[in-house]
């Protein structure tokens, strides 16, 4: 009997099932979206630290880990409680109080007009489908991994899974299994992970072995052991990419509104930033252990080695392992396909705003549908790339999302932000993003190197965009840009006076709203 798949389709078919039977708490578009504003403190906490780590948090981190080192697994895990921390201190009390399902609805309330919510939800948009197509690519992975399924199955049957109990449970569904997830995670990698290190003999002969394949390679061993890697800058550019983007990932917005009561939040979301920054932590921990027992493989051989790790090492905690990465998977990819459509009708769709909650419902309902098999497609593409990162593609959508963080930031907290300094801010951002992006793909895709001749420009570019093969991380352009233009176009352009008194006063919880 082959126990890890056995395993594996219990833990599916037990997740599609949960789901199911929540339907009934999901009559509403309201219930479907925000859980009908009934959940407490440990329910949003588990929903919001199984949303953060998916598989950018678990395989990409591993995989990143056998690529780059072990600082991808500690600055992952700073940057997920930092990350959650800035919401829940700054901004979730603002976004329970204004009752939003989605983050860009922040703007039309202020200013009466929908410009900045569609850019928003443009924005946000970008980063999640990357999600949904990097969560079915690995449930795909796995199943490949353990039972030779073609990756042709495996995305459909990673969208089944979640098209399903998305579709039906709602946010409610996303959280009671997010519940289980995060448990089967935290004892699966662990388990692994002990056992891993007894099975070589102890920590010193898995660091002995990571040292002697490194020491082969053209690797730096320095560089790869050390906590800040490559330097500086690029954990600078992680923590502006995966921690700045934050406060728009709209997703968080529904948990906000979710809670129960206003001061349920902050615990809410610090106690998630704990039970999510330990998660990318213990799957760093079976990347090296993947080194130490299979040398150093970049790209999709690498990811499929982690599974061979998990079942090699025993079949039932192997099994319980690949769950583990699945429960990662799909407690990250439900709740971003529930809140990826909720902003695809409510953003885009602004004249379902007079249908009865019951239509809306529906919807959303076939909005997830039409989503989740999109991504499927698009999953099944990209399993054809050879050297797929996906820890550097997630880390491409958050850095999209910085742009709207920063005018939401200047939205909530300086009263001077106008429509026009919030939509340009962001336009602007997202801009100098996507050019940035495409200027590195050109420059390493060239082979750009430098000589004893290059002029300066040349200097200049290449240390922009090849330099250390991967070039200066996009989210620095899509955090300082807006940084600059939201308050320079604002000091520039008109006041919309309309509101404006009346939406600080709800936002500081001076006044209900009504």
């Amino acid at each position: 009997m082959n126990l890890p798949l056995v395993i594996i389709v219990v833990y599916l078919v037990t997740v599609t099932v949960i789901g199911a039977l929540l339907t009934r708490k999901s009559v509403s578009s309201r219930d479907w979206a925000v859980a009908g504003g009934r959940m407490g403190i440990f329910m949003v906490a588990v929903g919001i630290a199984g949303t953060r780590i998916g598989g950018g948090g678990t395989f990409g981190v591993a995989g990143n880990v056998i690529s780059g080192g072990i600082w991808n697994m500690w600055w992952y895990g700073i940057n997920t409680f930092l990350a959650m921390a800035i919401v829940g201190v700054f901004f979730a009390k603002p976004y329970r109080r204004t009752r939003l399902q989605t983050v860009g609805e922040l703007f039309t309330l202020r200013f009466g007009q929908r410009r900045c919510q569609v850019m928003t939800s443009l924005c946000v948009q970008i980063e999640y489908f990357i999600i949904n197509i990097i969560e079915a690519y690995v449930i795909a992975v796995v199943l490949r991994g353990v039972v030779g399924l073609p990756m042709e199955y495996g995305v459909f049957i990673a969208a089944f899974v979640l098209v399903t109990y998305i579709s039906l449970g709602g946010l409610w569904g996303t959280v009671v299994t997010n519940l289980i997830h995060c448990g089967v995670i935290l004892v699966g990698l662990g388990l692994v992970g002990v056992m891993g290190i007894n099975q070589m003999g102890g920590w010193s002969e898995v660091t002995s072995s990571i040292d002697g394949f490194i020491n082969s390679s053209e690797r730096d061993l320095r560089h790869f052991w050390n906590f800040t890697g490559m330097g500086w800058g690029a954990v600078l550019g992680m923590f502006f990419s995966a921690a700045v983007h934050t406060p728009a990932a709209s997703v968080y917005t529904n948990y906000s509104t979710a809670a129960k009561k206003e001061n349920h939040l902050i615990p809410s979301f610090l106690l998630a930033g704990v039970i999510g920054g330990l998660m990318p932590i213990f799957a760093g921990l079976i990347g090296l252990l993947t080194i130490a027992n299979y040398g150093l493989e970049p790209g999709t051989s690498g990811y499929s080695n982690l599974t061979k790790l998990a079942t090699d090492i025993s079949p039932l905690v192997g099994g319980i392992a690949l769950a583990a990465v699945l429960a990662a998977v799909i407690s990250s990819g439900g709740p971003i396909l529930l809140s990826s459509s909720t902003m695809f009708v409510r953003d885009w769709l602004p004249f379902t705003r007079d249908w009865r909650p019951d239509r809306r419902l529906k919807a959303y309902r076939i909005t997830t549908v039409i989503y989740g098999l999109i991504a499927a497609i698009c999953a099944l593409l990209v399993s054809k790339v050879e050297s797929v990162s996906i820890l550097d593609m997630l880390l491409f959508g958050f850095a999209m999302v910085v742009p709207p963080a920063v005018s939401i930031g200047y939205l909530i907290y300086w009263k001077r932000t106008t429509e026009k300094g919030a939509l340009w801010g962001m336009t602007a951002g997202l801009g100098a993003g996507l050019a940035w992006f495409v200027a590195i793909k050109i420059a390493v895709g060239s082979g750009l190197e430098l000589t004893r001749e290059s002029s300066a420009i040349a200097r200049l570019v290449y240390n922009c965009f090849a330099i250390d093969g991967k070039g200066i991380d996009p989210s620095y352009a899509t955090t300082f840009v807006p940084l600059i233009v939201v308050p320079i176009v604002s000091f520039l352009s008109q006041e919309t006076p309309v509101g404006k008194e009346k939406f600080y006063s709800i936002v500081s919880g001076k006044e209900r709203m009504e």
